[in-house]
């Protein structure tokens, strides 16, 4: 029976959406490749989101959202089963109370904090009350509470409007310190908030001029395990759509380092050259390293679209830059492959590849 039971719970557990934690009536798969339920997954993009609540991660503009008919039918098969009642929750604002009160021990601290991350996830006026209580200043300088605080912050990030406010109110400081320091997966978390928080323009500027935010970043592609440096190249990749971060990142020598990261692997590395290729520190760095274009070639090769689509897009920039870099270009074959990629089903593929063939045919980029 208890076997039984358990079984059902993870069945239950599946058929939940990830951002109402309500059975679902009609999941549908993002881009992302997540499934949520349809109204609330639509009502995140009518607010503007353009990002996957689960991983973070840019989704295409037009929004997509296929039917997950095998789980609909699934969630259909068992709605003869009596759902058990949602869990009940302690009042938010107690739980906010026994945040802030300096006199409250620290494992009620550890538990209202776990309470608050759940609940904060689903629901933006708890987040909302969250932010204008003033516990995140209290729960950010408690050193103990750093992996548990990383992860209330990143859902309070959830909300365009917290974005602007937290950084005002100071968490870049404390998110850079864990980056640089934190233990167990703090060091992920804390780029993953990084990357949340630069979704917002204004934010970009202040981050990257933050002392040591893009090198703690830069340190982690050097050191970090698998995750730690996706999350690292992520949010690279969301602040150097700034210019004056493009040039910080180049100054702290990341260049290198991202190219070894193309090269084994880490598609979002080539993401950032791409970004860094456009403006002329990141090219006059890229052109010293001649194992680049190897790298860029085997891209175009065996990667991914995504990844097509940025080699394509590097090696074009340079090669309006450096008539020497259009010399090597064209030896190694790459215009006889953007031939045949100008048959490719991505028409971003199809387009960077028409306009490095226009380069290599002496077309100037307007830039």
């Amino acid at each position: 029976m208890a076997a039984t039971s358990t079984s059902t719970q993870e069945f239950l557990d599946d058929f939940r959406c990830p951002i109402s934690l309500e059975i679902m009536s009609d999941p549908v798969i993002l881009s992302s490749g997540h499934t949520f339920d349809r109204a609330s997954i639509q009502r995140w993009v009518d607010s503007g989101h353009r990002t996957c609540p689960i991983t973070k991660l840019p989704i295409p503009d037009p929004v997509t959202l296929i039917p997950n008919h095998a789980l609909r039918s699934l969630i259909s098969n068992y709605t003869l089963v009596s759902f058990p009642k949602p869990l009940s929750y302690p009042d938010p604002q107690s739980l906010i109370q026994t945040l802030i009160n300096s006199s409250s021990p620290m494992d009620s601290k550890l538990n209202s904090l776990d309470q608050l991350s759940k609940l904060s996830k689903r629901d933006s006026a708890i987040r909302r009350k969250l932010t204008e209580s003033g516990a995140i200043s209290a729960v950010l300088n408690c050193a103990q509470l750093q992996e548990k605080a990383l992860h209330l912050l990143l859902n309070l990030s959830l909300d365009d409007d917290n974005k602007v406010g937290l950084v005002a109110e100071g968490v870049v400081g404390k998110v850079v310190a864990a980056l640089r320091t934190g233990g167990g997966d703090s060091r992920a978390v804390a780029a993953t908030v990084l990357t949340s928080l630069a979704v917002v323009e204004v934010n970009k500027a202040t981050i990257g001029a933050y002392p040591d935010a893009i090198l703690g970043l830069i340190s982690l592609l050097w050191c970090g395990n698998v995750r730690e440096r996706k999350e690292a190249a992520t949010a690279l990749y969301t602040l150097c759509s700034f210019h004056d971060n493009r040039v910080r990142v180049v100054e702290n020598q990341a260049v290198e380092i991202l190219i070894r990261n193309a090269n084994s692997g880490l598609e979002r590395a080539v993401e950032v050259l791409g970004l860094l290729a456009k403006c002329k520190e990141g090219r006059q760095e890229m052109i010293k390293f001649g194992g680049l274009l190897d790298v860029l070639v085997k891209l175009l090769k065996n990667g991914s679209s995504r990844a097509v689509q940025y080699a394509l897009l590097t090696i074009s920039l340079l090669c309006n830059y450096s008539e020497r870099m259009r010399v090597l270009v064209v030896r190694e074959g790459v215009f006889e492959i953007c031939v045949g990629l100008l048959e490719d089903d991505n028409e971003k593929v199809r387009r960077n590849a028409n306009s490095l063939i226009n380069v290599l045919q002496g077309k100037k980029l307007s830039l």
